[in-house]
């Protein structure tokens, strides 16, 4: 039996930093949306049993990422395995769609799907609470994922909760090939400073979170060439806000009719920059 599985890729629709805590973290409150059903950024798992554990890569992002133990799928699959306690030998394939190092999760997606797909294929029984604390050990943005839908995330951003569903407005969400280490984002926030320390108003049901992320100033002091992006897209009558640390950026429109005169103007303008509609 082969299993496949979508790993979507996701937008931070409000990202607050609250301050630095003791363990060298920041403490973050986000409201995430994950990007279920945009195809062009939707990475696939397969996998089948196997005499043994193996890993293979494809798809139009997949150049320079590696298949060894590091790689956060057979992470993800030896953390499943410890859970199991047994070896959970199958033969994976990662189909690569979403671009690496541009704040839209796509490693974190990956993860969860690996859990996920074990848990299935092995007829495991492992409950969505466990398969939650799982993906926290793996990293702060893989838990979103085990969930779906819209999700508040705090502390690091591991501490998930569901929220209502918001729809999306018409959104341009662009990738300027540029690769933003998270990392250099917040160590960058030291030399621009810390932005207002202000939460997430409470939301009525159906009303969009705050349109805003405080890693912004922080990622362009890393990386200057994502303003020339942001810039762009207010040329288009687009409300332009960084995904996570970067680099992809998205912007919201009023309707699709801005939304497609958008995407034309970018495509013209800055035909190296990928583009994705939603």
């Amino acid at each position: 039996m082969t299993l496949r599985i979508a790993a979507p890729a996701k937008l931070n629709r409000f990202l607050a930093v609250l301050g630095r805590r003791p363990d060298g973290f920041h403490e973050l409150e986000l409201v995430t949306t994950v990007l279920e059903g945009v195809e062009g950024l939707t990475d696939y798992l397969e996998g089948e049993a196997a005499d043994e554990l193996s890993l293979a890569l494809s798809g139009p992002t997949a150049t320079g990422l590696t298949v060894d133990e590091s790689n956060l799928v057979m992470r993800a699959w030896r953390l499943l395995e410890r859970e199991a306690g047994r070896a959970l030998p199958a033969r994976l394939t990662l189909e690569k769609r979403i671009p690496h190092g541009a704040g839209l999760g796509g490693g974190s997606s990956d993860a969860a799907a690996a859990l996920k797909l074990g848990n299935d294929l092995f007829s495991l029984g492992i409950s969505q609470s466990t398969l939650l604390g799982l993906a926290a050990v793996l990293g702060s943005d893989v838990p979103l994922f085990i969930l779906g839908g819209t999700v508040l995330g705090l502390g690091r951003g591991e501490r998930v909760h569901p929220l209502r569903p918001v729809p999306l407005e018409p959104m341009l969400l662009v990738h300027p090939g540029l690769h933003v280490a998270t990392p250099s984002v917040y160590r960058a926030i030291a030399s621009v400073g810390y932005p207002m320390p202000d939460a997430c108003p409470s939301l009525p049901e159906g009303q969009a979170p705050p349109w805003r992320n405080d890693l912004t100033g922080a990622a362009i002091w890393a990386c200057p060439p994502l303003s020339e992006v942001r810039a762009a897209l207010l040329e288009t009558d687009g409300e332009p806000l960084l995904c996570g640390s970067g680099s992809c950026w998205t912007a919201r429109y009023g309707s699709l009719a801005m939304r497609d005169r958008a995407a034309a103007s970018i495509q013209a303008n800055h035909p190296a920059w990928q583009l994705w509609t939603i």
